[in-house]
Order: C-alpha cells, then structure tokens, then sequence
C-alpha cells in the first residue's frame, strides 16, 4: 500500500496550500435595479463569440445570448431531455425517454434547490434565462418546438455532464416493461450486440520536462456527437476569463482553458451508479413497503404526468404512479424483485463545480474546487501555466463493500450492501505531477494514465473502474513516449498520428485462418494487401477501407454466435481470442463482396468512402450519396485512432457518413503567455446561410488547427463584428 500512502501526502499537501475557491462575484453586492450593463459579443473571422461583460452574470447572459445565435433549436432540444419533456416536442415515442428523466428529475425540487442555492450561482441562473428569453423576444419569428420561455431553476437540470450519461443506463426497454405491466424485450442496443461507435474523449497533458520550451502542454479533444458543443470565449471584470468548447444550452466552458491553466473531460469507466433488488413486503397500511435489515420501510409513491404530441399536434397526458427506495426510484423487475437505481444527483454542487474550475488558476485552486465531489463519470486532463499536470479520477465515488458484486444487483433488503458515504479526493486513483513528464486518458482504466508513474490497480477497490483498456490507450502511451521535446505543432501532429493498432491485433489470426484456406484470388489478394499494409490510415489507404469492412463485418457475427463461454460483451475479447478461423474468412469474403458490390471493386480509396457531409441544420439529419461531402482520412476510435471519425452507411448510402468523433479539438500552451490552435467541425453556426456552416471542415479534414484569438490585441485585429447587448 505504500504507492497510495505517497500519493495521499502528496494530494493532501497540494489541497492544504490552495486557498478556498470562490467566485469573486460573491465579493460584490447585488446590482441595483437601476444599473444598465453592456455586454459586448465580438465575432472572429471564424464566427467565434467572444463575450465580455462587467460582472460574470453579464458575461452569462451574452454567452447564452450569442449561444441562441448559433443554434437555438440544439438549446431547446438539450433542455426538453434534461428536463423531461421532449414527448411535447416528439410525441408518444419519447414518453419513456421523458419518464426515466422525471424519476430523478424533478421541477419542484429544482425550484426549491434554486430557491436555496448562493446568491452569486441564483444571479449566473438568472442571467442565463434572461439571456436565453431576451433572445426569444428579439427573434419573434423564432419558432420553439415547446419552450416559449426559460426560467433560471432550469440550469440546474443541465448542470454537469455525468448526471444524462448516468441516467442512460437505466435500458429504457425495461423502464417500460415495469411502468406499463407487460413483457418488453431489451433492444440488440441494450444487450450490447449491435456495432456501437465508442463514446469518449482523450485527454494528454504534457509537462515542461517534456517540452521544447518548457511550458506545459495540454490537449482537448472530446469525441462527441458533431455539433454538440459551441466554441466561444466569456469574460468578465470578476475574473472570469475562459475559452474553450460549451454544451449547447450550458453557461459554463465545459472543456477549455483560461489564462494560467486548463482542463479536459474524459469518460470514465469508473462504476458509479448501482441497482439495488429490493424485497416486496406489505406494510400495515395496506401500502407498497420494501425489506431493509430487520425492519419494513413503506416505498415513496409518487405520481408523475407527462404530457406529449399527438400526431395531429394537439396534447394529451399519461399519468405514471412511480415508485423509490431510500436508494432511488424503481426501475425495473428483476427475479420478483424490485431494482432501484442509485447514482449522482446533486444539481447545485454540479453546477457550482462545473463553473468555479473554469476560474482556477493552477492545480491547488481546481482540487480545491473538486472537493464539492460532484463530478461521478469524467475523468480530467489538467495543465497549468506552472507547469503541473495531472489526472484526476472522477470525484464523486461511493464507498462500497467489496465483498459485493456491484456489477449486477446487490441485496437491498442487506444494509451492508448501502454506499457508506464518498471517497476523499486523496484516496481516488488519480496521478499529480507525474515524474515521466505526460499524463493522459482515453477511457481507458487509470492504470496507464502517467506511465510508469500511474497509480496501481491492486491498491484500489475493483469499482475503480470496469471498462479495463481500449486500442488508444497503447497508441497514446506510444506517442507520448517517442519524444521529450514536445512543441504545440508537435503535439497536434501527435493527436492525428495515423496508427490503428487494433489490427496489430486483429489481422494475424486472420492470415493464420487463410494460410489453411487461401481461397480465391480475391481472397488471396486481399490477403496480401492486408499483410502489407502498415496499419495506418490515410485517404488514398485501399487496406484501410477493406480492414475496417472486414473488422465491422466481423463484429457482427459475435451477435450471431455468442461463445456460451464468454458473456462478455468486448469486442475484443471476442474478436481476438472466440472467432473461428471460418468466421474471420467469412468476413473478409463479405467485406470484398459489400465493396464489389458498391463501388465496382474492393479496393476502394478510403476517402473515397470515409466522408463528412452537412447537407442543413436538421439535428438528425439524411445523408445522401449524391450531395456534396468531404473525405476524412482517420477513423474510428474503435481501431485505435486518436483521431476519431465514427462513421457507417446510413440507408440508400454506400458511403460512410460520420455523426461522431473529433468534434471541437484544442492544443494549448501554457507559455508567459498562453497560445492555442482549435478547430470545430464544420463551423459555429447551424445556419446554412452562414459563412460559418462549414468553413472549418477542411482544417478539420487535415488536422491544420487556426489559431485561438485569445488575447485582446489579437481578436482586435481579426474581428468582424460587435454587438453591444444591453442588460438591466
């Protein structure tokens, strides 16, 4: 245990040198009712909005503001999720979505955490909605699908990235099975069968041992959704001074930096969320009770109403009489049993994190921020202009007794099995100032976070994580490994490294499988291809297109064939070691065959296929061979690129299209004075009539980041246009 022992001292002393962490807003009195406040939002050439504004409250309300701008309709849609409405906007369809929302979620109960939430957060969420419903009465032609106006109380169902991710893992198959009294089957989704690209982000943050010129290095590169997040600039006379990626509807700079240091958020694989089977018993009263130790508790009955669209746009509601356990709502049955589901729900701590670190200014004051343990599935990448790094674990773990299985239901009815309480920040596996100079993260366990220096997975509980290693944890401990005179181009050129080490991995049992059946000769030259391929993408690679066909062609044969002795839903456990010599050949004959078929001939340009393609502002939008689109040399994640372009044929398409991946990227340098190069696919706006609908799609093609137009005296002399806003 001594490796934690060290790392404890060593998180323990940074945590007591860092002051507390406070707005500065707090300092100040509330602003009179007279008090008129500009808020400037100034345009780069790239559409970029920098806000500035007196206070942070003005600089929230322009940031909303210029949000709106951009696209309001991904605003409206975020909220109607988080807040349990979007059967309004999408009907029926969406009621169970809406349901699975409203047990954790609840309107009254957010009015009354606004109602006691601090002065200085109350004046951000004000800001926010007055920013959001001055936009609304300045745009009358706007046409919201259901939110015609915007109360402050609704941050808070939005307030921290983890709380929808968490939420999702309640299989919505089975919440309608329970709440609608009939047999539902999970979906192929839910029971892990169909090809998923994978959701997550890197992160690697390099210190000034490892730089050319000694400053500290970090790199953002979120693999979401395209167009999930804004990119702009808010800064205020407070403090606050912060650039980087924001979730559409959010008022704080979710991945970014500021002057003097920056953060990149990661999913984790941490297990933070836990079923509890309770056991059915009635009490006195004739009501719903539940065993827990030797006494009967009565469950909480509530009863929730959802209203939702009719097709011909009229409104109807259903009424659901709900149920919860002291450890969280019911979700479904399981063996006789009632399942609670437990995870996170702390909307005024999550939001209060989520925007105090955008003002930190080195690792000290970010712990000290973190210790509101609100953060349950990201992990982050920290670097500051003081040249610390670190990984840091998610800050909201339970603490369990592992003697239990938390993977699968636990005994409710057994108080042992109950969270005891949260783990201090010095007790996670996270790793400050690693001696071999690079910390980074891919999803991957934390086992490998700083190399050598990375912390130990025998010195903590198994929940730590479950997810183990992914293809780019191996590819970005490589990268980082080659060299220790790292500069901001350097690091780019890292970040869009080609490698898909995945097939290091893949393709040799294949060629084992086809030296005892060679097949014919396209077979055989496909073989030959393959073994001469250097495992790397590029637009012009021809193995690159007939390997990812034959991977994904492959892939789904593990739904067909499941090995009764391996459960395991990996791809990787299942293609590398179950596969039969017979399916892997089988494969590849498909993949020829599928590109044949399309194109003519197999060996097609992997550019030729791979595109990008933003045909309007429709969020789920049809794609289409016979528009315009771009090529994208990189792949996905699922192969271990660190460039990641999650992409797949879409119906009456035999290219593939991209919807995920590299969204917004960013490489930092906490130099005297910080630099930094980004990109957003496509562009800012979600207008096709915009300049900025697809200006950045060849930057993001090439990996040629533009420059961040930080600093004053450089946005002056790239601006485009200035609005002042007035707010009272």
């Amino acid at each position: 245990m001594e490796p934690v022992m060290r790392f404890s001292r060593r998180l323990a002393a940074v945590l007591l040198a860092a002051p507390l962490a406070v707005p500065v807003a707090m300092a100040h009195p509330a602003k009179a009712p007279s008090t008129v406040n500009r808020v400037t939002i100034t345009r780069d050439e790239w559409g970029i909005a920098h806000v500035s504004g007196q206070t942070d409250a003005d600089a929230v309300y322009g940031m909303i503001y210029a949000q709106a701008e951009d696209d309001f309709p991904r605003i409206e849609r975020n909220y109607l999720v988080n807040l349990g409405r979007l059967s309004e906007a999408e009907g029926e369809s969406a009621i169970w979505q809406d349901l699975r929302q409203r047990l954790f979620i609840d309107p009254e109960r957010l009015k009354a955490d606004y109602a006691q939430s601090p002065l200085w957060l109350r004046k951000l969420m004000q800001a926010w909605a007055d920013g959001l419903n001055a936009w609304l009465a300045d745009h009358p032609k706007a046409k919201p699908l259901v939110l015609t106006h915007f109360e402050p109380w609704m941050a808070l169902s939005f307030s921290e990235g983890s709380i929808g991710g968490d939420i999702e893992r309640v299989p919505l198959s089975q919440l309608q099975a329970f709440y609608d009294h009939k047999q539902v089957a999970m979906t192929a989704s839910e029971r892990g069968l169909i090809w998923q690209e994978p959701k997550g982000s890197n992160g690697i943050a390099i210190a000034p041992s490892r730089t050319k010129d000694g400053h500290a290095l970090l790199l953002i590169n979120p693999h979401t959704s395209f167009f999930f997040r804004s990119e702009l600039q808010m800064t205020s006379r407070e403090g606050l001074n912060a650039y980087g990626a924001v979730t559409w509807g959010q008022f704080f700079i979710y991945q970014g930096f500021n002057a003097h240091a920056g953060w990149m958020h990661t999913s984790s694989g941490i297990d933070n969320v836990d079923e509890f089977a309770e056991t059915l018993v009635d009490t006195p009263t004739g009501a719903k009770g539940y065993r827990y130790g030797g006494q009967i508790r009565p469950l909480a009955e509530n009863t929730i109403t959802l209203r939702y669209r009719r097709p011909d746009g009229t409104m109807a509601s259903r009424d659901f009489t709900t149920w919860a356990s002291h450890h969280g709502p019911i979700v479904r049955e399981e063996g006789g049993k009632w399942i609670a589901f437990a995870l996170m729900n702390r909307p005024v701590a999550a939001l209060e994190q989520s925007y105090l670190r955008t003002k930190t200014r080195d690792l000290s004051e970010f712990l000290k921020v973190a210790e509101r343990k609100a953060n349950s599935s990201n992990n982050t990448i920290f670097a500051d202009d003081k040249g610390e790094i670190a990984y840091l674990h998610p800050q909201f773990v339970p603490i369990r007794d592992t003697r239990f299985d938390y993977t699968k239901p636990v005994d409710g009815s057994d108080p042992a099995t109950d969270w005891r309480g949260l783990h201090a920040l010095d007790t996670l596996p996270s790793v400050l100032n690693p001696k071999n100079g690079w910390a980074f993260n891919t999803n991957n366990a934390p086992w490998t976070a700083a190399g050598a220096d990375s912390p130990k997975k025998t010195d903590y509980p198994v929940y730590m994580d479950e997810l183990g290693e992914n293809p780019r944890g191996p590819h970005a401990e490589k990268v980082l490994g080659e060299r220790r005179d790292f500069t901001l181009p350097g690091l780019i050129a890292a970040a869009y490294d080609p490698w898909l080490p995945a097939f290091e991995h893949l393709l040799p049992p294949l060629f084992d499988a086809a030296a005892s059946d060679p097949g014919n000769a396209d077979r055989q030259a496909a073989i030959a291809l393959l073994k001469g391929w250097d495992k790397r993408w590029s637009a012009g690679s021809t193995a690159t297109t007939l390997a990812v066909n034959w991977g994904e062609a492959l892939w789904a044969k593990r739904g067909d064939h499941p090995d009764p002795e391996d459960d395991s839903t990996s791809v990787w456990d299942w293609m590398e070691r179950h596969a039969s010599p017979a399916q892997r050949l089988a494969a590849l004959d498909e993949a020829i065959a599928r590109l044949k078929g399309d194109f003519g001939d197999w060996r097609v340009p992997w550019g030729d296929m791979n595109r990008y393609q933003r045909n309007d502002g429709a969020i789920d939008q049809v794609f289409s061979d016979a528009k315009p689109s771009t090529p994208i040399p990189f792949a996905s994640a699922r192969w271990g690129s660190l460039a990641s372009f999650g992409a797949k044929r879409y119906p009456g398409t035999k290219r593939y299209y991209g919807t995920s991946g590299n969204s917004f990227v960013a490489a930092v340098e906490f130099g005297p004075r910080v630099t930094a190069r980004a990109v957003s696919i496509g562009g800012e706006s979600n207008d096709p009539a915009s300049p900025h609908f697809a200006d950045q799609v060849d930057r993001y093609a090439t990996g040629d980041l533009r420059p961040v137009h930080f600093w004053p005296d450089d946005l002056a002399a790239h601006t485009t246009s200035t609005r002042i806003l007035i707010r009272r």
